[in-house]
């Protein structure tokens, strides 16, 4: 087991980029939340590895095809990249909703994939993300569930969780607040320099 890897697992929609209804199709959809790219970065300089968990039903929907999925993952890589940041990997479901497959969130399948690939148990590894279902997700995982209301849930606060979220789920403003936040708790002699 690798126990030396610093990891933080993010959802896409909501936490990296603006969600949409109408799902991101193309890259022209693709458009990152303010801070976000920069907070990513940030986490590479302090020695983190950043990998997504995405649900990705517009696959499994017939709404873009692998094709469209890799064009918007590609941007978002190079935008990120311009930023001096970086992700190492991108674990997606590309069931709809309706499949009942193990790796849609709320399910832990895609995290479960994420433990199998690093060889390390996800035990209190940060997973951030924009909704309920990232937050069951990560809760299942064993993963520390952090909240970003730049997505689904822009009205939850810390003292009014929802009922259906785990108690140990921690409310950021946004995916800066968190690095903030991550990057306080972390010790300095765990940084990269």
């Amino acid at each position: 087991m690798n126990t030396h890897l610093k990891l933080v697992i993010l959802d896409r929609d909501g936490t990296i980029n603006r969600a949409s209804d109408e799902f991101v199709k193309s890259p022209d959809e693709w458009h990152p939340l303010p801070g976000a790219l920069e907070a990513i970065s940030r986490l590479n300089h302090a020695g983190f590895h950043v990998v997504l968990a995405t649900n990705q039903s517009g696959l499994g929907r017939g709404l873009f095809d692998m094709a469209a999925l890799n064009a918007v993952h590609s941007c978002m890589l190079k935008t990120l990249a311009a930023s001096g940041g970086r992700i190492d990997a991108i674990f997606y479901c590309p069931h709809a909703p309706d499949e009942g497959c193990t790796c849609r969130k709320p399910a832990p399948g895609l995290l479960h994939q994420i433990q199998e690939r690093y060889g390390m148990e996800l035990q209190g590894v940060p997973y951030v993300g924009d909704s309920l279902r990232d937050m069951q997700a990560a809760e299942s995982a064993g993963c520390a569930p952090h909240l970003v209301k730049t997505g689904r849930h822009p009205d939850v606060t810390a003292s009014l969780l929802p009922q259906d979220f785990p108690v140990q789920t921690q409310v950021h403003a946004d995916l800066a607040a968190f690095v903030d936040h991550l990057l306080r708790v972390t010790p300095a002699a765990d940084a990269v320099v």
